[in-house]
């Protein structure tokens, strides 16, 4: 009895390599016929992480790297049937062979999805063939997201939707082994049947992006009322650091255009604290045939950073209202003048000739 039983095992371990390769991976199985000698427990568990930084400048529009790992691990089994005889042993030694791919993720399907208004993924959907369990995805899935003008400085959590399925149970059967006379390979099942049977799940992981700290501007005031032929017009803007650090040396400047012309479109701010405005003021020549109507000219901060660096902020666009010429009063006063002097001589020489 103990020579039957070892000798079952010996081949139930042998088999077992071909029953693998004769296993369908087809999501659908041909039959659902067989026994089940084993209910296997566990299955994927998906972990994502940023591959490369996860820190980022406001406005800016950028490629997020995130790779996915399966860390699935099988909890537990429980034997459904005992075998009794050798191709039983053989079909249930092979069922455990297959049943172990349980934790294996198939047909992951991710989908990146902002929960704020700060950050807009741009991009679509990513699909993963499989992850086995232990195993990274071999190159990190690409997601590209904008970051607004002004978002505030923190920490963002994106969601990460992943959809997978999984081997959930097989069934195996076979009427008997068979030798092959004079070949020296193991034998083989005859009338194999194999029924695989899937599950889907889905997790959500969290993606965190760090938008960084950082001086930000906003034109909280602007406005000029220029008449057109007017020179060294007063033009004047309010700008406010609404970002997170201060800044020194700022200038604010002018991108001047035409009907506009100035030898004097800069002004310094100075130091500007976080939440501070302050007001400056640029002279603009309007040329003589300006149209009147309202235009914007665009204006950016220079300004030093906190690390020393120099930066150029987003351009901001300052209103302006353009009148039509004003008119002199001189001419008019000299041709009435004129025609007073005139009526002044013509009443004297009147006065003259009746004396």
């Amino acid at each position: 009895m103990e020579v039957k039983f070892a000798l079952c095992l010996a081949l139930a371990c042998t088999l077992a390599l071909l029953a693998a390769a004769q296993a369908n991976d087809t999501y659908i199985p041909s039959t659902t016929g067989g026994d089940n000698y084993y209910n296997f427990y566990g299955g994927p568990s998906l972990s994502a992480s940023v591959s490369g930084t996860d820190e980022f400048d406001r406005g800016d529009t950028v490629t997020l790297y995130v790779d996915l790992t399966n860390y699935g691990r099988i909890t537990g089994f429980k034997q459904d049937k005992v075998p009794n005889t050798a191709t039983e042993y053989a079909l249930a030694n092979a069922e455990q062979q297959e049943e172990a791919k349980i934790t294996t993720a198939l047909g992951v399907k991710t989908t990146l999805v902002s929960n704020t208004s700060q950050i807009e993924v741009q991009s679509g959907d990513q699909v993963v063939q499989s992850l086995k369990a232990g195993d990274k995805t071999a190159g990190p899935m690409k997601f590209t997201i904008k970051l607004a003008e002004h978002a505030p400085a923190g920490v963002y959590p994106l969601t990460l939707k992943t959809q997978y399925d999984y081997q959930s149970n097989v069934m195996v059967y076979a009427s008997n082994l068979e030798n092959i006379p004079n070949v020296n390979l193991p034998p083989t099942f005859v009338n194999a049947q194999w029924s695989y049977f899937y599950g889907h799940t889905t997790q959500n992981l969290t993606i965190p992006v760090v938008i960084k700290k950082k001086a930000d501007f906003e034109l909280v005031g602007g406005n000029g009322t220029l008449a057109a032929g007017q020179k060294k017009g007063e033009l004047k803007a309010t700008y406010k650091n609404i970002g997170d650090d201060p800044v020194k040396d700022a200038i604010a400047r002018l991108s001047i255009f035409q009907p506009f012309s100035s030898t004097d479109d800069q002004a310094y701010i100075g130091t500007l604290d976080p939440q501070e405005n302050k007001t400056v003021t640029f002279r603009i020549d309007v040329d003589s045939d300006a149209t009147p109507k309202d235009y914007g000219i665009n204006s950016e901060i220079k300004y030093t950073d906190v690390n020393g660096d120099t930066i150029i902020s987003e351009s901001m666009k300052i209103p302006v209202i353009v009148t039509a010429a004003t008119q002199s009063l001189l001419l008019p006063a000299i041709v009435i003048l004129v025609i007073l002097g005139a009526a002044g001589g013509y009443m004297y020489k009147r006065k003259q000739k009746k004396a």
